[in-house]
């Protein structure tokens, strides 16, 4: 069941704010139908959505609210299932202050996930779940993959994390938990295309063995996880992802960077999984700051729609003027969050990915241009 769209109300880096239509609104004119709101918004593909921005602008905690709601859709008795909602934004959260955003943690705080019928929201100011008996057992089962390499730490972590407070997250936590499951029996022929994909880059496979993960080289040889490289850790993860059945029809895949630490080469073949992988079901969320990497997913597509980006800006509050009159004490800014998509990385303004690869360029031809 793919998820429809996020709204945001002062959490974290996102701030209560008055725009159209969820862009900037300073120099525009309002229109009929248009309308002014404080939420931010965003509305989802049901095949990639790659969230792109600055530093600081909320992509992973984006991705983590995703995560968190559709891992509470999951109908199970669980006594610590609010306390571990938490733990996904980080594992120092006891309960929700943390989270608000700092200039409005007196004002409603909330976020809400939908998939087109049903809503998780989850209101900060009230501490509590709204609407959730709609939303527990729709099952949408997800696997987050967070920035930080996990598997080489594996060796005793689960025991330890159950008896001591452990400096991971959530997200942390649970890929571990996700790549130490069994092995599934029957792996499709378009996921075993995959994983065969991968093991020629890695040139192996991933096994654990007592709490240790590997890859068995194909010249038989067994090296540690953490003496491989990490770009291919990346890989090997994915593979033990897919092998276990994780990644099946209905699944939502949240990936945090996957360009990170991987050599620029293997971007097309990244690029050409997940697109392979949603044209099989799979809902996929990817934040990167890698232009090129973004842009693989945009031209190896077949169809426009199967790849939709999502711009994370800072941006000002200033109200059109003829808004001024009306709202005299509205609070302007220059630093907060907005969102624009569409389905090509160009539409995209102000896209910063983009500026810095235009500026790199421009710093090539003009030392081009020197040495002549």
């Amino acid at each position: 069941m793919p998820i429809k769209s996020i709204r945001v109300t002062n959490v974290m880096v996102f701030q209560s704010q008055w725009r159209k239509n969820n862009g900037d609104p300073k120099g525009e004119e309002l229109k009929s139908g248009d309308r002014l709101h404080d939420v931010f918004e965003l509305g989802f593909s049901d095949s990639i959505n790659v969230l792109i921005g600055e530093n600081g602008t909320g992509k992973t905690t984006l991705l983590k609210m995703i995560y968190a709601a559709t891992q509470w859709s999951i109908e199970q008795p669980d006594a610590g299932k609010t306390d571990r909602f938490y733990k996904f934004f980080s594992n120092n959260l006891s309960d929700s202050a943390l989270l608000k955003n700092e200039d409005y943690k007196e004002a409603f705080c909330c976020f809400e996930v939908s998939d087109g019928e049903h809503s998780f929201k989850y209101s900060l100011s009230h501490e509590a779940f709204s609407d959730y008996k709609n939303w527990l057992g729709l099952n949408i089962f997800s696997v987050m993959i967070p920035t930080t390499e996990m598997l080489s730490h594996s060796k005793g972590f689960l025991a330890l994390n159950s008896k001591y407070k452990m400096p991971f997250d959530g997200t942390q936590v649970d890929i571990i938990v996700n790549a130490s499951l069994p092995e599934s029996r029957n792996v499709p022929e378009y996921m075993q295309a995959i994983l065969d994909q991968i093991s020629d880059v890695i040139d192996g496979e991933v096994i654990q063995e007592d709490d240790t993960f590997y890859v068995v080289k194909r010249d038989g040889r067994k090296i540690d996880f953490s003496l491989e490289a990490e770009g291919l850790r990346k890989l090997a993860l994915l593979w033990k992802l897919i092998r276990n059945g994780l990644l099946e029809k209905g699944t939502v895949l949240l990936w945090d960077e996957p360009e990170s630490n991987l050599n620029p080469e293997l971007f097309p073949l990244v690029a050409r999984i997940l697109l392979e992988l949603q044209k099989n079901g799979i809902q996929i969320f990817v934040a990167t700051h890698s232009y090129n990497f973004a842009k693989y997913l945009e031209i190896l597509r077949s169809k426009k729609d199967q790849v939709k980006f999502h711009n994370l800006y800072k941006g000002t509050s200033e109200l059109p003027d003829r808004l001024k009159g009306t709202f005299p004490d509205m609070n302007h800014r220059n630093d907060e969050v907005y969102g624009n998509s569409a389905f090509s990385m160009e539409e995209l303004q102000p896209n910063h990915i983009m500026q810095a690869d235009e500026k790199l360029l421009d710093i090539v031809y003009e030392d081009m241009v020197g040495r002549k």
